[in-house]
């Protein structure tokens, strides 16, 4: 089967949209533009407009936010308590101090040193939320950060929308490498290429898998870096000591029923360092890991080019 596929760039990352149907590919990139646009202007932290941002400027005060806030907000808790706080969205001071203060497009490769401390991040229960309100109170230095889990989440909404503008068939949907799909799948399932950098080409090193449903996510220390003074520093924080992870694992890839729970899986991977492997085959999810020296480890039913994850 012959898919269409539509490129371009939105959130500071790329963006592909794939359909079965050639004469369906419209609609669906439509669908998906119009998803995009409404989570940037729900939960960007670099708009100072966003709502986001007006809710990490009112702390003390609880803020009525938007449905798609509000499942946003849902979500980041939810990773945090699947994780145990590995995967927490109140690193948003902790990843402005580290200097990734604004789209990344735009961060300076290289800068002044900066004086980096560990702490721990105030922690996911210190967030007020009510969802049936759709209510939200952030203490006094509680700062969200949503992009993580934000991103995967957009992809599975993205991926739904698609599916609804489109009609029949299958579409994918993929947010700079974190990969939700819906609907038919072609036949043996969409061939995915699993790399490092989401921006490679697609017969560059790297894995093919074959994915029927649900999502694929992949998290990294190798691509969104810089350098301040003598510190290489990088997106994935830490919640315990508010730092950029040391861990042994430079990227992670995980499988999952959504984009979304690929993404707090394969997150809180790296964030776990050498409890990484352990924790994945608790949780039955297929991943693929890859050292800081370029050993790769399989997890589960990783799937080879004529199989499909499950």
């Amino acid at each position: 089967m012959t898919v269409a596929i539509d490129s371009w760039k939105a959130l500071g990352t790329s963006v592909h949209v794939v359909a079965t149907d050639a004469d369906e590919l419209g609609r669906a990139t439509t669908a998906v533009t119009e998803v995009l646009e409404d989570v940037d202007t729900a939960y960007s932290r670099f708009r100072e407009d966003s709502e986001l941002s007006r809710l990490n400027a009112s702390p003390g005060r609880s803020v009525r936010v938007s449905p798609l806030l509000a499942t946003a907000i849902d979500a980041a808790q939810r990773a945090a308590r699947l994780t145990n706080g590995a995967v927490d969205p109140t690193i948003g001071h902790a990843i402005r101090v580290a200097g990734y203060d604004d789209d990344f497009s735009r961060i300076a490769g290289q800068g002044a040193a900066v004086n980096l401390r560990a702490w721990r991040v105030p922690g996911w229960q210190a967030i007020r939320f009510d969802r049936r309100s759709r209510t939200v109170l952030l203490p006094a230095g509680v700062e969200l950060d949503l992009g993580s889990t934000g991103k995967a989440l957009a992809a599975d909404l993205a991926a739904r929308a698609a599916l609804v503008a489109a009609g029949a068939g299958g579409v994918l949907v993929s947010l700079g490498g974190d990969i939700a799909v819906a609907g038919t799948p072609p036949t043996g399932g969409w061939r995915i290429h699993v790399a490092e950098d989401s921006r490679v080409r697609p017969d560059d090193d790297g894995d093919v898998i074959c994915l029927a449903e649900g999502g694929v996510a992949t998290s990294s220390t190798t691509v969104r870096r810089w350098t301040r003074g003598t510190a290489v520093l990088h997106h994935i924080i830490d919640p315990a000591t508010s730092l950029p992870t040391t861990g042994p694992f430079r990227t992670v890839t995980v499988a999952a029923a959504t984009c979304l729970d690929a993404n707090i899986a394969s997150t809180a991977a790296i964030v776990r360092g050498e409890r990484a492997i352990e924790w994945l085959m608790s949780c039955r999810l297929p991943a693929r890991l890859v050292e800081n020296d370029g050993t790769i480890h399989y997890i589960g039913r990783w799937p080879d080019p004529s199989g499909m994850a499950a």
